[in-house]
């Protein structure tokens, strides 16, 4: 007598701790490596030691990949920025938001570059990417118009093109022959951001506004 067949086990499912964390990592590693445009997915999976079909259990597409990627990255600014924003001095509270986005640039700049990279233009996309990059940015513009309730929105604008940019020139080592004193990331994010902040006053606008065309005569 046969013995009756035994129902087939149901698939395990993939196991490799903390899969997605796993593959987070490799991509920050291997971005540091192989810079953006030389980073694949199977690169990837083999820096976090799985198969190359492994990441699309939890990414659809290497893009998908690095949308977390940079998410993270703006959560981790975002967090930097907000505990710079627990000074209670408005000036301070700018010159410190100021120190933390370079520093946060530093620690991890393929990362960093990522964060404003063309592939991720249509960060709409990806509504988790865009509600962390929002809460950077609403987060200096909160600071901003905290001192300056006016100029807020414009002093926000001049500081963030102050700071990407600076921290874009330190990843490049565009100072490394300048004078060691002007080498000082911290010193230097500072000292610039004390001038940016030096005109703005309230009721006194940086820029000259731009005449509406409507009421201006055509010679």
């Amino acid at each position: 007598m046969k013995s009756p067949k035994r129902a087939a086990p149901p698939p395990k499912a993939y196991h490799h701790g903390n899969l997605r964390e796993s593959l987070l990592l490799a991509a920050e590693a291997t971005l540091a490596v192989r810079g953006l445009h030389g980073t694949m997915l199977r690169d990837v999976a083999k820096a976090a030691g799985v198969s190359h079909a492994a990441p699309y259990h939890h990414f659809a597409s290497l893009n998908d990949l690095l949308a977390a990627v940079a998410e993270r990255g703006f959560t981790a600014l975002a967090d930097a920025v907000e505990q710079a924003s627990n000074t209670p001095d408005t000036h301070e509270r700018l010159l410190q938001i100021g120190q933390a986005y370079v520093r946060c640039a530093r620690v991890q700049p393929a990362r960093f570059r990522l964060m404003f990279a063309p592939q991720l233009a249509q960060a709409s996309s990806y509504p988790a990417l865009q509600a962390a990059s929002n809460r950077a940015l609403g987060l200096l513009m909160a600071a901003a118009c905290a001192h300056d309730p006016i100029n807020g929105p414009e002093l926000a604008l001049c500081g963030w093109s102050l700071s990407h940019g600076l921290s874009n020139l330190l990843i490049d080592g565009a100072f490394d022959h300048l004078p060691s004193a002007m080498r000082d990331p911290d010193a230097l994010v500072r000292q610039l951001t004390m001038r940016a902040l030096g005109p703005l006053t309230p009721g006194n606008p940086a820029v000259a506004t731009v005449p509406n065309r409507k009421n201006r005569k055509v010679p």
